[in-house]
């Protein structure tokens, strides 16, 4: 059994108080996650991501806050983006 698996198990004998724990432990480490994420990009990065419909969106970080990323696209505009979605452009 993988450990995947052996969560979910014990995810299904939880009673209420440790599902209460294992939530906020997943919150918390979703949370460390995207922050971990923000901070590998700066200002002025090139980075791309799929947005709304699937279209492809390619443009510059315009500003990097905790968790999202705002990149500005000269045909497309301002996102707001979750840094996990975006991708370096550069090399």
């Amino acid at each position: 059994m993988n450990t995947v698996q052996s969560a979910v198990t014990a995810i299904r004998n939880a009673d209420r108080d440790e599902l209460n724990q294992i939530i906020e432990a997943v919150k918390l480490q979703q949370t460390w996650l995207a922050k971990q994420s923000a901070r590998s990009f700066s200002i002025g990065d090139a980075v791309t991501f799929t947005g709304r419909g699937g279209r492809s969106v390619v443009g510059t970080v315009a500003k990097v806050n905790p968790k999202t990323i705002v990149v500005d696209s000269p045909s497309q505009g301002r996102w707001k983006v979750t840094a996990s979605m975006l991708k370096s452009l550069e090399a």
